[in-house]
């Protein structure tokens, strides 16, 4: 029988363990004890050897040997193996113990869904349920050496009432190489399809838990199978048997006490018993024997499985949950506490404590608030609140600015912009200024803005246009001064719907028009250095058409979304709006670019077509580098 002590340890006092100390059943005294007496008594024996039958010179010689013995002894690392390898045979002993079959949840779906009180009924209740018994029997029966000395022969099976004559000729009849535990629980399945067809299993769904059940039980039966066949690597095992075994080997000559006249270091007493060696021994062979006592729990050991009694049990349980308890039912009445809305079952006088205790409410339960801090706060000043701190944050400013970069009107603007002011970033930093020229619709007019030489190769070579309307009233030179954000106008064109929606919009406004502030105060400085003084600039064209390009440019551009760029009214010239799509006309040709003067310096162009329509802008063109031929 299993030695349990759990209730002898169910309250921690002093020296609780000490009792169980004393116990010898289970015990490691009683395990270990042989091999404690065969090391103290070749120890001993060692002992007695070097003390009165060695010469000195062979004393000299064994105190060297113990030394180096005792020296190289800790390299065997005792602990390591021995922690890992008990752990794993833990675990494996408990596992095994969870994968004996236990017939309680079959037995209740089976007493639940095959119906009829009368004796065909019962019969194949309790049938199916002995097919059960019978496959756990013959698992069992495979694996515990307690169950085989029980049920030596099927002939012991037969006659204990789990199998019948007929069904062991049937048995024996079907001839297969491997362990045939699984043949009942195949007769289990062909009586519960007998019994869905005679209608005693009411519908498919019961029919269905029953097997689920019933595959589960044939599941743990096959686990202890392939328990018993696949053991703990054998390797694994000698290792660490061989590294106790030749630890304590090492340990009989190397922890002897040698002579103190000899001045050896750690040999200054000579206490003849090796008190320490010997619970080394206890702790660690101890150790060993534990693992050996757990690597198969279906032997006949103190703490092995007592696999007989479970026989005894889960045939007995599953015959009257079946059987017996079939449609017994008690006859219902009203409970003690039928009118009694807060039921609490009485207490004795050993138990009255508890209720003194108090009810457990939750961790929180007593925690204590502030009253200031327990009003409520209206939502409206929480978002103002909120609105405010990421408002006036670098952080939550910048991250708005990067949400205005997606592919939106605005958006495109901003975007050629920043552009161009790279742009002009590369002329400033560059070695020599270029040349470039205006195309407007009538006329093309080279004008020269600085000194001979070429356009960087990133102005030059890129491919994307910037659409800017231009009055030429002043011509090119007028900076980017008159580029602003129109909050009024773009507040006239768009209603607020409420007021939480206008105090966004005024702070994203706010944020926009102090990034365009800086982006214009950027270009500005940039273009202010790369202008040519005012005599090299010839006068700006006249044609016939400066009336409608004047009245073209004075309208200002309006776009639905909040953060567009207006164009200032009291501006005569300047770049009131860029995108990164070029505007075409598609009913005019595209102006041509003029071919560069023949001598062969490098010349590029800077072509601004201009169109006679309302409301149309013209194309800035950064044109790539002109080689004369």
């Amino acid at each position: 029988m299993t030695v349990t002590y759990t209730a002898r340890v169910a309250n921690a006092r002093f020296c609780g363990f000490s009792k169980l100390l004393l116990a010898w059943k289970g015990s490691i005294y009683k395990v270990l004890y042989k091999e404690f007496l065969a090391f103290f008594a070749m120890y001993t024996a060692i002992s007695i050897t070097y003390r009165f039958f060695l010469y000195d010179d062979q004393k000299r010689y064994f105190e060297k040997l113990a030394i180096y013995c005792n020296h190289y002894a800790s390299l065997i690392p005792m602990s390591f193996v021995l922690g890992f390898y008990v752990t794993l045979v833990v675990n494996r002993w408990w596992s095994q113990y969870t994968s004996i079959p236990l017939p309680d949840r079959l037995m209740c779906v089976l007493s639940g869904g095959l119906q009829g009180s009368d004796e065909r009924g019962r019969m194949l209740r309790r049938t199916m349920m002995r097919y059960a018994s019978l496959s756990a029997l013959l698992i069992l029966r495979s694996v515990s050496t307690a169950v085989f000395k029980r049920f030596p022969t099927m002939d012991h099976v037969v006659e204990a009432g789990f199998m019948s004559r007929e069904e062991r000729k049937k048995f024996e009849s079907l001839h297969s190489p491997y362990n045939k535990f699984w043949i009942p629980c195949i007769w289990f399945t062909n009586l519960a399809a007998v019994a869905r067809c005679e209608g005693r299993i009411k519908d498919d769904h019961t029919l269905t838990l029953l097997l689920e059940e019933l595959n589960g039980f044939r599941g743990k039966c096959s686990m202890l199978f392939h328990y018993d066949m696949i053991s703990v690597p054998l390797v694994y095992t000698q290792v660490v048997t061989l590294a106790v075994y030749s630890f304590f080997l090492v340990c009989l000559i190397g922890r002897q006490f040698l002579d103190p006249n000899q001045g050896y270091p750690g040999h200054d007493l000579d206490l003849y018993v090796p008190i320490f060696t010997l619970l080394q021994f206890f702790f660690y062979a101890g150790w060993l024997k534990v693992a050996e006592q757990l690597i198969n729990p279906f032997g006949e050991d103190d703490d092995d499985f007592e696999t007989n009694w479970l026989i005894d049990r889960n045939f007995q349980v599953s015959m009257m949950a079946v059987d017996d308890m079939y449609g017994d039912l008690p006859m219902m009445e009203r409970d003690r506490y039928w009118n009694d809305s807060n039921p609490r079952p009485p207490y004795t006088a050993a138990t009255l404590f508890v209720l003194r205790k108090p009810s457990f409410q939750g961790s929180t339960f007593d925690m204590a608030i502030p009253k200031e801090e327990m009003h409520f706060q209206p939502l409206e000043d929480i978002a103002e609140n909120m609105e405010e701190s990421g408002s006036y944050h670098p952080n939550m400013a910048l991250f708005n600015r990067l949400l205005n970069t997606v592919p939106s009107p605005t958006g495109l603007m901003g975007g050629a912009l920043r552009r161009t002011s790279a742009q002009l970033q590369r002329l400033r930093h560059s070695p020599s200024i270029d040349q470039c020229t205006s195309d407007d619709d009538d006329d093309d007019e080279s004008v020269k803005i600085g000194k001979g030489g070429s356009l960087p190769s990133g102005l030059g070579q890129d491919t994307q246009s910037t659409v800017c309307s231009v009055r030429d009233e002043k011509g090119l030179r007028t900076p980017l001064l008159e580029v602003q954000f129109n909050a009024n106008n773009e507040r006239r064109r768009h209603s607020v719907v409420n007021e939480k929606k206008e105090m966004s919009e005024v702070e994203e406004k706010s944020d926009k028009e102090l990034y365009i502030r800086e982006e214009r105060e950027e270009v500005e400085s940039t273009v202010g250095e790369i202008q040519a003084p005012a005599s090299w600039l010839p006068p700006p064209p006249k044609s016939s058409r400066e009336t409608s390009t004047r009245s073209a440019s004075a309208v200002p551009f309006t776009s639905r979304h909040r953060s567009a760029f207006m164009f200032h009214p009291a501006a005569d010239s300047s770049l009131e709006h860029c995108s990164s799509q070029p505007a075409i006309n598609q009913n005019r040709a595209v102006p041509t670019i003029p071919k560069p003067p023949l001598g062969g310096n490098k010349k590029s162009f800077l072509t601004v077509p201009s169109y006679n329509e309302p409301q149309r802008f013209r194309s800035v063109s950064m044109g790539s580098e002109l080689t004369g031929s």
